[in-house]
């Protein structure tokens, strides 16, 4: 097995031990402090890139295999991606804590390169394959979605220092966020999903056709949203955008229950029936979010709204789904490159030896509760609740990411 995934998980493990360990030094109080500065940009860009991204982009390098039964165009390549992606994306947040517009200007174009190469070397790997479903389609997707992220984000950079583009700065920077939140997360995990969780749950039989729905709708929704942030439209072709997205969710979600019903193992693990729930809880509040916003329109936009939204997407869901993703890709990579040569001998650890289901599953208990508490925070505007809830949230992450990070001594 190649090591290129490692890579990228071990980097994203360390990655989000950094942001937690950064959330703790303030209390969570950056998140009171409003998302439009360098503490912000900071913290914002070290969970998206250095956490999420970075282990997403590991995962992809791996499950393409699995998805294609074929190899990725090129190993060296994505050797290349994670150099310049690591490297631009260290200098770049070095450049948000000193608030050096140059030196962010300077790094964000080794971090474009670094996507770039990942855009192309899956680009290749699919064209190559051509086995194009629903699950392929999605992947294809998302990785345009991540470039043209990138691409936005260094607009802006050059904007900042250039001083062009300042009559469309706002609306990049709405697209830039849409893009990269719903196009490239987005899009990743609900494909991946169609092919991870009926592994997981040995499910066979059931139906397909939900999952070209979803797809037809996340892509409207990503399409939309990003032309009405570009275009400067009225609140309502945004309000629109959000009716898509809540539509392909609870499609998604119905998906996700069918799959459960065809199953042939009862218990997926803790990390998979967690993923579930924040699957099935992220609807609950996306239904809850358009009938606020279809009331109250001019607090769609607002601040406030925004932050909470980009907490309960970026947090409650893309985030808490890969922590729980992560309790069974993780041990499921290691055990098959340290002991997939040696299964059935004796003395072999078997893979559930790894990492113990029942303190994933208290773990990420936990974490659920914390960011239950946290978004309360956010919602009553109580700087001491947040500052409660936020620290027990990032001690608690920290020691279960501890736990999946000591998967690679066993």
């Amino acid at each position: 097995m190649s090591r290129l995934p490692f890579l990228f998980i071990v980097t994203g493990i360390i990655g989000f031990v950094l942001f937690q360990a950064a959330s703790l030094s303030s209390l969570s109080g950056w998140l009171g402090d409003g998302l439009r500065g360098p503490n912000g940009w900071f913290h914002v860009h070290l969970f998206v890139l250095g956490w999420a991204t970075m282990l997403a982009m590991g995962a992809v390098y791996q499950l393409i295999h699995v998805i294609l039964q074929s190899g990725i165009y090129s190993e060296r390549l994505g050797y290349a991606h994670y150099t310049l992606f690591t490297v631009g994306l260290s200098g770049l947040l070095y450049g948000f804590i000193k608030g050096e517009m140059y030196w962010i200007a300077a790094f964000a174009v080794l971090t474009l390169g670094g996507i770039l190469l990942f855009g192309w070397n899956m680009a290749v790997t699919l064209l190559r394959a051509s086995k194009w479903n629903a699950i392929t389609i999605s992947a294809a997707c998302a990785v345009l979605y991540l470039v043209l992220t990138g691409l936005s984000g260094m607009a802006m950079g050059l904007n900042f220092v250039t001083g062009l583009w300042v009559d469309v700065h706002e609306n990049l920077f709405g697209a830039h966020i849409w893009l990269g939140t719903v196009g490239w997360f987005g899009l990743l995990i609900t494909g991946f999903s169609y092919k991870m969780l009926p592994m997981f749950y040995l499910a066979h039989d059931y139906p397909t056709k939900p999952q070209s729905v979803v797809l037809l709708l996340w892509n409207a929704a990503v399409l939309v949203g990003a032309l009405s942030f570009l275009s400067g439209d009225s609140v309502w072709f945004k309000w629109s955008a959000h009716l898509l997205l809540t539509a392909a969710v609870i499609i998604y979600n119905i998906h996700l229950l069918q799959i459960k019903k065809s199953r042939h193992k009862r218990n997926p693990g803790s990390g998979i029936r967690w993923s579930m729930y924040g699957s099935q809880a992220f609807a609950c509040v996306m239904i809850i979010m358009l009938v606020y916003t279809f009331v109250y329109p001019d607090l769609m936009l607002h601040a406030k709204s925004i932050l909470i939204a980009g907490w309960v997407y970026l947090s409650g869901w893309v985030s808490f789904t890969v922590l729980g993703y992560a309790s069974k890709i993780v041990p499921f990579l290691w055990w098959t490159h340290k002991y997939g040569k040696q299964a059935g001998k004796p003395g072999t650890p078997m893979m559930a030896d790894l990492l113990s289901e029942s303190k994933v599953n208290a773990g990420l208990a936990a974490i659920a509760a914390c960011s239950l508490l946290l978004l309360a925070g956010l919602i009553a505007g109580s700087q001491t609740l947040i500052e409660m809830a936020g620290t027990a949230l990032s001690v608690l992450s920290i020691a279960y990411i501890s736990l999946i990070g000591l998967v690679f001594t066993r």
